[in-house]
């Protein structure tokens, strides 16, 4: 089973620069597939950031996420980025904020 799913994701990765020049998609569609791309990735953040164990994680994880999400929309070094959103849900843990 795994070997099948590496060789599934290796296709899919293969996929894309050996139909480059071949496949043209319609302006609509590659709006579509953008939109979706953002979407599922705001999904992924979502989750990752309000969900643990299948219940909520608390405040301080998503506090920090929003650190962080404001430190990187304000263009901070990558560095400052995981610091700040790692020291906010540190403190906040520290002082008692589950």
């Amino acid at each position: 089973m795994i070997l099948a799913l590496a060789v599934g994701t290796y296709l899919f990765r293969l996929a894309g620069p050996a139909l480059h020049g071949r496949v043209e998609l319609p302006a609509r569609v590659q709006e579509l597939l953008s939109a979706g791309a953002i979407v599922l990735l705001a999904a992924l953040l979502a989750t990752g950031a309000l969900t643990e164990s299948g219940g909520f994680a608390g405040w301080a994880r998503p506090l920090g996420v929003l650190v962080g999400g404001g430190l990187a929309w304000r263009r901070a070094p990558f560095v400052v980025v995981v610091l700040g959103a790692a020291g906010t849900a540190a403190v906040l843990r520290a002082v008692g904020v589950a």
